[in-house]
């Protein structure tokens, strides 16, 4: 048996790219509009040499609101080079650390469809530093 994707259903397949792609450095392998459906399926995966996974942006041309739910869903998890880093660029985007990095190891943020990413450390945690160190956790993740 073979992993091959999460699929998570967008509301604005822009902003979902932007914090995908832009903000977590995703690249999109590939995208089919089914203009009969009414719908587009794109795949973003790492493009590490090790990392098959995908994860699948279903995106439905009509959709009039949100889908809710997304803390039912779980969360997705990905390693990251330099937490701190990664979150003060996402934040540079306007994204909320909901959860930061305050053990140098983990944090939680979301996507605009409020999906609970996870980001966690490559290797050991880093060294606790601000503001991440004294920073309180906010809202659900």
């Amino acid at each position: 048996m073979k992993f091959l994707h999460s699929m998570i259903r967008v509301y604005d397949l822009d902003a979902a790219l932007r914090f995908f792609c832009d903000g977590l450095g995703l690249k999109q392998t590939r995208r089919s509009d089914y203009e009969k459906g009414r719908f587009s399926l794109v795949f973003l995966e790492t493009g590490a040499d090790d990392d098959n996974a995908q994860i699948e942006l279903t995106y439905n041309w009509d959709q009039d609101a949100p889908c809710d739910g997304g803390r039912n869903f779980g969360h997705l998890a990905f390693a990251v080079d330099d937490i701190y880093a990664t979150c003060e660029h996402l934040q540079s985007m306007g994204v909320s650390v909901l959860r930061p990095p305050r053990d140098g190891r983990m944090a939680f943020v979301r996507s605009p469809d409020q999906i609970s990413i996870e980001l966690l450390q490559k290797g050991p945690a880093l060294d606790a530093k601000e503001p991440w160190a004294s920073m309180p956790s906010t809202g659900s993740w």
